[in-house]
C-alpha cells in the first residue's frame, strides 16, 4: 500500500505501533517520536535528543501547561508529568 497523503502517513504512524499511556510515572530511556495530550496536562520534566539550544529556545520552555488535544512531535527520550495524561507513540511495531 502506497502513502498518499501527509494525513495517511500520520495514520499510520500513530495508529499501528507501540504506544505508553502515561500519567505522572515518570518515563525515562524512552525513543517517543510523538506525545498527545488527551486531557490538559502539566509536563514535570522532559528530554528529547532533537531540540536545538540557543537564544530562547530551551527544552524547559515546555516545562509548562499544554492545553488538551495537543500533540508534540520530537525525539523524546524522557517525560514526567504533574498531573494529566499522555499518549507516548514509539516504533516498535505491534
Amino acid at each position: 500500500m502506497a502513502i498518499e497523503n501527509v494525513q495517511q502517513l500520520l495514520t499510520e504512524q500513530l495508529g499501528k505501533n507501540r504506544c505508553d499511556v502515561i500519567t505522572t510515572t515518570a518515563m525515562t530511556g524512552k525513543n517517543y517520536y510523538a506525545i498527545q495530550f488527551p486531557v490538559t496536562s502539566v509536563i514535570a520534566s522532559i528530554a528529547a535528543s532533537n531540540v536545538q539550544t540557543g537564544t530562547g529556545s530551551a527544552i524547559s520552555n515546555l516545562h509548562t501547561t499544554i492545553p488538551a488535544g495537543s500533540t508534540i512531535f520530537l525525539n523524546v527520550t524522557a517525560i514526567t508529568l504533574t498531573s494529566g495524561i499522555a499518549l507516548c507513540y514509539y516504533d516498535d511495531v505491534i
